[in-house]
């Protein structure tokens, strides 16, 4: 029993010691959230991303793991962000005969959306007396997370407000357009995924692709056009 308490209580020296166990409480934390998301019955205010956050956050605490410790252990998977952003231009590419087709209506929408996406949060922050570095946290908050890391710290905001503020608005996103599109009501799946992208980044895709192989696809295409048109204006915005 004292050596189990004594390994217990080195766990966060085995953590600074080695990316292993950081690595290996993320991705269990991942699969167990999907275990349980599927024995929930899939809430759309629940899914699995949540869930193994939530997870990973009660493991850390009960472990008393500091989390500058824990981050420096898991860098090998953010490193892993870098190839995911040059990925995104995949589902641009399969996707360039929907933009050729329907250029016009993503025109007209997606600067319109993506802005006012950055803005409304950025506003409300800002009336309530939020700091520079919480603003800039939050602008990103609609971006999926590989660009939105890179324009957080572009900005000087917080990177960990930021995961916060995105994956709040990924699951608060996938719920209200699946609540509206029921209430107007919305049966185009271009319109259901598109909207899913631009709004709710990752999560929002895999809810798409929950509806249809079509709206998953126009939700890659608005998540993907959402994280360039973003990353291009929004640094040029602040700076003014």
């Amino acid at each position: 029993m004292t050596e189990f308490v004594s390994r217990f209580i080195a766990i966060p020296d085995l953590l600074a010691a080695s990316p292993i166990l950081a690595i290996g409480l993320t991705l269990t934390a991942f699969f167990v959230g999907n275990w349980l998301f599927a024995r929930i019955g899939k809430p759309l205010w629940m899914p699995p991303v949540l869930l193994s956050a939530v997870i990973l956050s009660a493991v850390i605490a009960v472990l008393s793991i500091d989390y500058v410790r824990y981050q420096e252990g898991a860098l090998w998977i953010t490193v892993l962000l870098g190839p995911a952003t040059v990925a995104l231009g995949i589902p641009l590419y399969q996707q360039i005969h929907h933009i050729r087709a329907l250029w016009l209506p993503i025109v007209v929408t997606l600067p319109l959306a993506a802005t006012m996406a950055a803005v409304y949060a950025v506003v409300i922050a800002w009336t309530l007396g939020a700091t520079p570095e919480v603003l800039a946290s939050l602008a990103p908050k609609s971006v999926t997370a590989p660009i939105a890391i890179g324009i957080t710290e572009q900005l000087g905001g917080s990177v960990a407000l930021m995961m916060g503020g995105l994956l709040i608005t990924g699951v608060v996103a996938t719920l209200f357009v699946d609540l509206l599109a029921k209430w107007l009501p919305v049966e185009d799946e271009r319109i259901l995924g598109f909207a899913l992208g631009l709004n709710g980044h990752a999560i929002g895709t895999a809810r798409a692709f929950e509806i249809s192989h079509t709206a998953g696809a126009f939700s890659s295409l608005g998540m993907g056009l959402t994280g360039v048109f973003t990353a291009l204006i929004l640094p040029l915005v602040f700076r003014l």
